[in-house]
């Protein structure tokens, strides 16, 4: 779904490296070849289904505050 929104990286081979040494492997995870991770993303959509709001960051780490949340939801 979220390649659908444009919203996958590739890992570069490096990457790939290091996460085979731990163990982790998107081949199989992912159930095909691709070594591809979602970004984070948040949408907020009124009733019709319109995005009002939206904050994507490849940076999982880097999150909208709540209150901005509510911020945007008091205004609908």
């Amino acid at each position: 779904m979220a390649s659908e929104f444009g919203l996958v990286f590739d890992l570069p081979d490096e990457l790939k490296t290091i996460y085979k040494s731990f163990g982790i492997d998107l081949e199989k995870f992912n159930g095909d070849t691709t070594w591809q991770l979602p970004m984070p993303a948040r949408f907020i959509t009124d009733s019709d289904g319109k995005i009002i709001d939206s904050r994507v960051n490849p940076d999982y780490t880097v999150r909208p505050e709540p209150t901005q949340i509510v911020e945007i939801l008091d205004r609908m």
